[in-house]
């Protein structure tokens, strides 16, 4: 920490000069390591002014602009995504926070249900509450229930189909013969590693036959719903209770920009809600901003997805969706076709998933494809097997982007 101070443009230039080789290139069109789109040129600009003009979107007293902003932007999310019109939309950080309170909405929902009030008693002598989830649930879910006093113990895993999405049969069997009580279903559009969605129409009737409260991850796959080519793959979501979103990712806006939803506005409040005294205009009969979200003070980051959709339109973000889905089948149909590569589940969205023969030549692939530079992919482990993971969600990816990766990647392969 130096003593002195120094003028801001030479603080900028030092920053930039000291930071500059440590930058990942994530905004970029070949960057496919994680569901990350970069950012769309209004969403960009939307959020310089988001800093510059350093509102709090804490309610409507502290930024009326703020305030204004996210209930027209979370309308036209809702009309995009087929959502209920009166379900309420919280602008979270992303989707850990938006999982989160979707949990705690259902924590608070079934609980209320058995005559608990957990905002005033806590969960020392409350109903236990199951949660059942998918075997390959995102791990986000595991650390909310975590933070929420639940632990993990209370998961029920229901087994996944060879796609990765859940087994509704078994889900059904499990809510069948599960002990009785306060019960969490969590669904999932979207399976992080092939992009699988759940069978929304059986597995929501059936936990709602047995009064289970239903959560839906779709951080990246509830997007589907935007475009009539792959809405198929999530047709029925819109009957669950809670969703969690990242705009983040395939709406490309810049981090951080999650979305908690509830078709129950009330529950939605009273589960995270808080106020006090100097806290003007609390206790309205409209939530405020923050009774949706962890966060009381909070970036206005309801403009850079107002600007996005506005950008794109809903015929835009269903051209986008549209584009990365055509564009992970390009991938998968060229590297199918190259030697010592497989693509190891069919591409159901924007997810290709790759294998080189075995654990250390996948390990060895991704790190000279990574050394390379032309474009950058991730290793995860699926089904006890080392992978490459291929995401496309960026608004700038080409079809010449994919063709240069796929020779980068045969090449990394060939090395391996």
């Amino acid at each position: 920490m130096p003593v002195n101070g120094l003028d801001p443009a030479a603080v900028i230039d030092e920053l930039t000069t000291a930071i500059e080789p440590c930058l990942v290139a994530s905004a970029g069109p070949r960057y496919f390591g994680f569901v990350t789109g970069g950012s769309l040129d209004a969403a960009t600009a939307a959020d310089l002014l988001a800093v510059g003009w350093d509102q709090n979107a804490f309610n409507l007293v502290s930024s009326p602009a703020a305030a204004l902003v996210e209930e027209v932007a979370g309308a036209w999310l809702k009309d995009v995504l087929g959502l209920p019109a009166p379900a309420s939309v919280g602008f979270a950080t992303g989707g850990q926070g938006a999982n989160t309170v979707g949990l705690a909405a259902g924590r608070h929902a079934v609980l209320a249900q058995a005559g608990w009030d957990v905002e005033r008693d806590g969960l020392i002598g409350a109903p236990p509450v199951q949660v059942l989830a998918n075997e390959e649930r995102h791990a986000t879910i595991d650390r909310s229930l975590r933070l929420l006093g639940l632990g993990t113990a209370a998961i029920v895993e229901v087994p996944a189909r060879a796609d990765g999405a859940i087994d509704p049969d078994a889900l059904g069997a499990q809510l069948e013969s599960r002990r009785p009580g306060p019960t969490i279903v969590c669904l999932q559009a979207g399976n992080v590693t092939t992009g699988a969605c759940d069978d929304f129409p059986a597995a929501i009737a059936a936990a709602h036959r047995h009064d289970a409260w239903v959560h839906v991850d779709g951080a990246f796959g509830l997007w589907a719903a935007a475009s009539p080519t792959t809405r198929a793959l999530v047709e029925g979501m819109e009957a669950a209770d809670s969703w969690a979103c990242d705009a983040h990712k395939w709406l490309n806006v810049p981090y951080d920009s999650g979305l908690a939803i509830c078709a129950h506005p009330e529950v939605h409040a009273e589960a995270v809600s808080y106020t006090a005294a100097y806290l003007v205009g609390q206790g309205a009969t409209v939530p405020s901003a923050s009774d949706l979200v962890l966060e009381s003070s909070r970036r206005a980051r309801a403009f850079a997805v107002w600007a996005a959709l506005r950008q794109l339109g809903c015929r835009g973000v269903a051209d986008l969706v549209e584009r990365c889905c055509a564009l992970a089948l390009r991938f998968e149909a060229a590297l199918q076709a190259a030697p010592g590569v497989d693509v190891v589940a069919p591409v159901v969205l924007n997810q290709v998933l790759v294998d080189f023969g075995d654990d250390v030549r996948t390990d060895r692939a991704i790190g000279a494809l990574q050394a390379d530079g032309t474009c950058w992919a991730g290793a995860t482990t699926w089904r006890g097997r080392r992978r490459m993971r291929i995401s496309v969600s960026g608004w700038t990816t080409t079809e010449a982007d994919v063709d240069r990766s796929v020779a980068a990647i045969v090449a990394a392969a060939a090395s391996a």
